[in-house]
């Protein structure tokens, strides 16, 4: 019962009390009503023995019985002279008197001559109630009334009881639905309130308007009430709590923009001065020319950052981006060069189909191209040399599909949750032989949600076994390992005109 929903439940135990409740009435009822007639049917006994012992049997009958006079249909009597049975027999409904077989006499003799009455069967006539007396001359006779009225009686009552109480359990039911439907139709709008604050993307965002039960469903009268009562204070708090967060967020966001836009200046001004002393024609010390390289080194990095920063806070801010036909195709042939450029150490691969066509989009050339220099970058940052990186493009429904994969290390299992967010690393899992701020996915990611796309990261990481310690060895369980990240956007028409579309390989798949 307990996986069934509340109002199923309750209706149930409506039904089975009512049914309990009928069918003990119906059996006490039932008892009691057999109890009377018994009482009843004694009496009648008790009658008719009285007169069987002191009224004289009439003239024999046709058949040389003798007919009890005074005496109903269906009563028994055996009559005893001097200890021998005289006449045994029943008047049957047309008042004669028909003798008892051997059998049947020989049941009623067998009764104990105690003057109380029992219960007797007698073979061919039934069940009858039996009591023996003695006449005024001494000798006994014996009077039986059947029971048969009595089981006739009990069971016409019975069939009428069960008649009822079906109709009353199916009336019962119907009720329990009605009634029970209708005290829980203000939990049903809860719960539809609670399913409409479920979909809502609280997430992020500014909140807006949650909502709430009404407010004639949530007085605190009854049980469901005090329910929808507390469900509005919650979702109040959550709503506070929700505002003030987001207002906190936008604090940092516009504290992150500001210190960026701010720090710009600044940088470059460092830069411009190590540059100029770098320049300088007057001799300048070793020393001090690999500290002035060292600024500038670390002006170039931190100015990176403050522009990914900066970056960050416009898309938060939720700054349009410029809207064009890109070829996506086209801008991984770039970057497929511009990595192999940067990481002659690699092998970098593009695949676009054995018929290579535009992979045509609607969105921000210079972006996309940032979200593919972010995932070859982190590729060629994290993995050792040596390992292959390919780029693959295909148009798939609606969308265009691009695949970063490389043969690298792997990344652990624990940390693909976290690998979007941002300041999140992955260094513990691959190999980390250059500086990263941890930026760069959620860069990719925030560029990707912008243009209405999706970003998505699978990693398979070696597993390894150690054997017993006399054996230092180890084998590896799967030889699967690399990482792979899905960029999906909505495409566009074949017939958009692309401003700008590089040169391509002359192969589909190129290595370089």
């Amino acid at each position: 019962m307990t996986g069934h929903p509340l109002r199923r439940r309750l209706v149930w135990i409506v039904v089975a009390l009512v049914f309990g409740v009928t069918a003990a009435l119906a059996v006490v009822s039932a008892v009691a009503l057999r109890s009377t007639l018994s009482d009843e049917l004694d009496q009648q006994l008790e009658l008719a023995s009285e007169r069987a012992a002191t009224t004289p049997q009439g003239p024999p009958g046709s058949g040389g019985e003798h007919v009890p006079l005074g005496q109903a249909a269906g009563t028994v009597g055996v009559y005893y002279d001097d200890g021998e049975v005289v006449d045994a027999g029943y008047v049957d409904d047309a008042g004669k008197f028909q003798p008892l077989d051997a059998e049947q006499l020989a049941a009623l003799e067998d009764l104990p001559q105690d003057g109380k009455i029992h219960t007797v069967e007698l073979p061919g006539l039934g069940t009858f109630r039996a009591v023996t007396a003695h006449a005024p001359h001494g000798d006994a006779v014996i009077t039986a009334l059947s029971d048969d009225g009595i089981t006739g009686t009990v069971g016409s009552y019975v069939t009428v009881e069960v008649a009822l109480a079906g109709a009353g359990v199916v009336l019962a039911g119907v009720a329990a639905t009605v009634l029970v439907r209708r005290a829980l139709r203000p939990l049903d709008r809860v719960a539809v309130t609670a399913r409409q604050v479920s979909e809502l993307p609280l997430d992020s965002g500014a909140v807006g308007h949650i909502p709430r039960v009404p407010p004639a469903l949530a007085a605190e009268r009854g049980e469901v009430g005090a329910v929808g009562a507390a469900f509005n204070r919650m979702i109040a708090h959550v709503e506070t709590a929700l505002s003030a967060r987001h207002e906190s967020e936008q604090q940092v966001r516009r504290f992150v923009a500001d210190a960026s836009h701010e720090l710009r200046t600044p940088l470059a001004s460092i830069r411009g001065y190590a540059e100029l002393v770098r320049r300088s024609p007057d001799e300048v010390p070793p020393a001090a020319t690999h500290a002035i390289g060292r600024v500038e080194s670390e002006a170039r990095r931190m100015t990176g950052l403050v522009d990914d920063l900066l970056l960050l806070a416009r898309l938060d801010a939720g700054r349009p981006l410029e809207r064009a036909p890109v070829d996506l195709a086209g801008l991984a042939v770039d970057a497929i060069a511009d990595a192999h450029a940067a990481g002659p150490d690699h092998v970098w691969r593009l695949d676009l189909g054995a018929r290579p066509r535009p992979l045509l989009v609607d969105g921000d050339d210079a972006r996309l191209r940032q979200v593919l220099a972010n995932l070859l970058g982190n590729a060629r940052v994290h993995t050792p040399a040596g390992t292959t990186v390919t780029v693959s493009g295909r148009r798939r429904g609606g969308d265009v599909v691009l695949s970063v994969a490389d043969d690298g290390p792997g990344i652990a299992a624990d940390q693909l949750p976290g690998l979007f967010q941002r300041f999140s690393r992955a260094d513990t899992a691959r190999n980390r032989t250059g500086g990263s701020t941890g930026l760069g996915l959620a860069i990719a990611e925030a560029i990707v949600h912008a243009h209405g796309g999706t970003i998505a990261a699978e990693s398979w990481a070696p597993t390894w076994t150690f054997q017993a310690a006399a054996s230092p060895t180890r084998e590896r369980r799967n030889s699967r390992e690399g990482t792979t990240f899905t960029v999906r956007l909505p495409a566009l028409t074949a017939g958009a005109q692309v401003e700008h579309s590089p040169a391509r390989a002359g192969s589909p798949t190129v290595a370089v």
